[in-house]
Order: structure tokens, then C-alpha cells, then sequence
């Protein structure tokens, strides 16, 4: 059997790690891209880092179609920015070109509730051409699975209450930017709070037109949501500013932020369900101080109560792990834009990549692309409609 062969789109931080997991996973990295192009041409190694040579160079992102139409490639990683907005291109071009994405975009995590017309497109091309589109990451497993496995050990729900914080540091200017991070408080006001401060019909407008600019939290309601079988009623979102206390030198943003300016934001989200079922969520992300690190907290209401803190978690490390596992069930998984909330639970990959993608009698339908160990990503039903062929390997 063949390994895994991935390309990775965008060879900035979280690159080191998700193309030296790959290596270490017994995938092969068969090509690289970026738009920096001090960048370009340079080995793959020097980003992964320890003096290894693998001769793989970094090519120019706009060569990204060219390659995936000459060469055999059974993934694309991107990571890049956070929006699917900025990530139009790369996506389409997958889905145009039949390669398998997988991104750490926060928003491609659930983008049918905040830019469904980017998502139907998307979908509908990677569907035509038979190939998976997806989003993962840290959030796939502590705002999400984990959550979902904890709602299975309770009885009755009344509240979901989460919150997750993170340094903008450790991912790069496009993230930081997006949190506000720099900005005075006056500008964070106008260019960041000043978009949730609108009616429910005006949000509505904005997300239909694919202009909405979503939190974290909005894409992991919305999936926890769908993953726990819940109908939104109504959604809404706060964005407050975190102010540094003290001067804060950025070295992602090449400034010093001064005391009395954003580190970056706080951002609430609120859902509302039919069932009666709140969702109360909340991630911070800003640049730190050296008092502060990354906490996730999760709080269940209901009977019983159940509350998880994990802190410290090595936040960036644990996003590559999680896309990087996931590559096997983004290879059989049905084609289109699907969301990780119809795949298994992430589960450790102890052996090399490849080894995960054989057949399993999971349904009857023999066209079913959906077959990976002893589990089955969705039910049956889920299965009728499935274009994609069954896993290359």
C-alpha cells in the first residue's frame, strides 16, 4: 500500500509541524507553496528545522493547479488564514483540480452558518469532481468531540458553557490581525465591535452575502449544534477588546504594543435552540503577557453537572496532530464540503497513515466512500447520494 501523498499550502508556523508529523506518520510530502517569496524555492526543511534536507522545495503559490493536475496527490493541508473568504482560491482550486483539503481555518470548521454561499460552492464543485473538502483542528476535539462525548454522559442539558484562550503569537500577522491585536481601542471599536453591533435581519443579510465576519465560537456552536441533533433558534456574537496593561512586545506583529492598546478580543457567542438548550461560548485570543497561557474550560448544566479545564494545552502542536490523524478519514470520507461533525471521533494513528484506509462492511452501498476501520462516518442514510469512489489506495 501506498503513503499518503500531501501537499502543504502555507509554509509558516503551524507548517513545521503538520509537515514533520506527516513525515513521522509514514505520509510523504510531495510539494509545498506559499506566497512569500523569500520563501520560495527554498527545501522544506528549512521550516520543519533540524538540519534535515528533503528535497522538497517551497514553490510559488500560484503554481498550486499546475502541480495538483501533473502529480499524484492524495491531500492538500492549508494552513493559512482563518476566514474562508481569504481561502476561496486554494479551496476551489482543490475541489476544481478532484484533491482532497483539509484546513485549520477556524471558520471552514462549520462555514454553512456563517458563509453558506462560499460553502454550497465549495461543496458542489468538490462533489463534481469527487474529491473532500474540510475543516479541523483544535477545534475538532476540545470544542467539539470532547464536548460531545461529555453531553453522552448526561442525562439532561440545560447550558453549554465554554471558554478557550490562546496566544496570537504562536499562529501568525493574518490571526493576530483578525483579533484586533495593535489596534487602538477606537479602531478595535470601529473596525472590529462595530460588525456585531446590527439586528438579527442585518446579520442575516450580511451572512447570506458572504460578508460576515464570524468568531471562533459562531462555527463551533453551530457544529456542536448539528453534532448533538439541535435546532438554532438564534445566534448572536460579542467581540470585547483585551487591553494590555503594560508595554507587550509582539514579534508576530513586529511592534511593541503600547499600554492602554489591544492585545486582541474576546468574543462571546450565544445560541439559542428549540430544544432549550443554551450555548454560552467564549474564546480569547491575544498576544500575552508572561504571566498568562492557554486554558480550555467547559462546563455542562444539567443533571449532572460536569466541568473539564485542561490547562496549558500546547494549543498549535495538538491543531497539526488533530489534522494531520485526520487525513485518513478525509480520504474515504463522501466527497463534498464535510464537516468533521459526520466523521469518527479523531482517534490516535499508531501505525503509518496508509494502514487506515481499507474497506469495512460499514453500509450496503457499494459506492459508499466512507470505510475506515471498524468505524462508519455516517449512517446509511447519510450514504445514498455519496459520488465519491471509494479510498485511492
Amino acid at each position: 500500500m501506498e503513503k499518503i501523498k500531501v501537499v502543504q499550502y502555507g509554509c509558516g508556523k503551524m507548517s513545521k509541524y503538520t509537515m514533520r508529523y506527516c513525515f513521522e506518520k509514514g505520509a510523504k510530502i510531495v510539494g509545498a507553496f506559499d506566497i512569500d517569496q523569500s520563501k520560495i524555492g527554498k527545501d522544506i526543511g528549512t521550516i520543519i528545522g533540524g538540519g534535515k534536507t528533503y528535497r522538497v522545495k517551497i514553490r510559488d503559490a500560484k503554481e498550486l493547479e499546475n502541480f495538483l493536475n501533473t502529480n499524484d496527490v492524495d491531500a492538500v493541508i492549508v494552513t493559512t488564514m482563518s476566514l474562508v473568504s481569504d481561502l476561496t482560491d486554494v479551496l476551489l482550486t482543490c475541489a476544481k483540480c478532484g484533491v482532497n483539503a483539509i484546513t485549520t481555518c477556524e471558520e471552514a470548521f462549520f462555514p454553512q452558518n456563517s458563509n453558506p454561499k462560499l460553502f454550497k460552492k465549495i461543496d458542489q464543485l468538490a462533489q463534481e469532481n469527487g474529491c473532500t473538502i474540510c475543516g479541523s483542528g483544535y477545534q475538532d476535539v476540545f470544542w467539539g468531540n470532547l464536548i460531545s462525548v461529555l453531553a453522552g454522559a448526561t442525562h439532561k442539558i440545560t447550558k453549554i458553557r465554554g471558554k478557550s484562550s490562546y496566544n496570537v503569537e504562536d499562529y501568525g500577522i493574518a490571526l493576530a490581525r483578525v483579533h484586533g491585536a495593535g489596534l487602538t481601542p477606537e479602531q478595535f471599536d470601529k473596525e472590529v465591535a462595530s460588525v456585531d453591533r446590527i439586528s438579527d435581519a442585518e446579520r442575516k443579510k450580511m451572512i447570506l452575502s458572504g460578508k460576515y465576519a464570524p468568531s471562533y465560537m459562531w462555527n463551533v456552536n453551530g457544529w456542536l449544534c448539528s453534532k448533538l441533533g439541535l435546532t438554532v433558534k438564534s445566534q448572536t456574537q460579542k467581540c470585547v477588546p483585551q487591553i494590555a496593561k503594560k508595554n507587550l512586545k509582539s514579534t508576530t506583529l513586529g511592534m511593541t504594543i503600547p499600554k492602554g492598546a489591544c492585545t486582541g478580543m474576546s468574543a462571546v457567542v450565544t445560541t439559542t435552540t428549540k430544544e432549550g438548550i443554551v450555548l454560552e461560548t467564549e474564546c480569547i485570543g491575544k498576544v500575552y503577557d508572561n504571566t498568562e497561557f492557554d486554558c480550555n474550560d467547559w462546563t455542562i448544566e444539567g443533571e449532572p453537572n460536569t466541568r473539564v479545564v485542561i490547562e496549558r494545552p500546547a494549543t498549535v502542536e495538538l491543531t497539526c496532530a488533530t489534522i494531520v490523524n485526520r487525513l485518513p478519514e478525509l480520504l474515504v470520507a463522501p466527497a463534498g464540503y464535510f464537516t468533521t461533525e459526520y466523521m469518527p471521533e479523531n482517534f490516535y494513528k499508531q501505525e503509518s497513515l496508509e494502514k487506515y484506509l481499507f474497506v469495512d462492511e460499514c453500509c450496503d452501498d457499494e459506492e459508499c466512500g466512507c470505510h475506515h476501520d471498524e468505524h462508519c462516518c455516517q449512517g446509511e442514510e447519510k450514504h445514498k447520494d455519496d459520488k465519491k469512489a471509494k479510498a485511492k489506495k
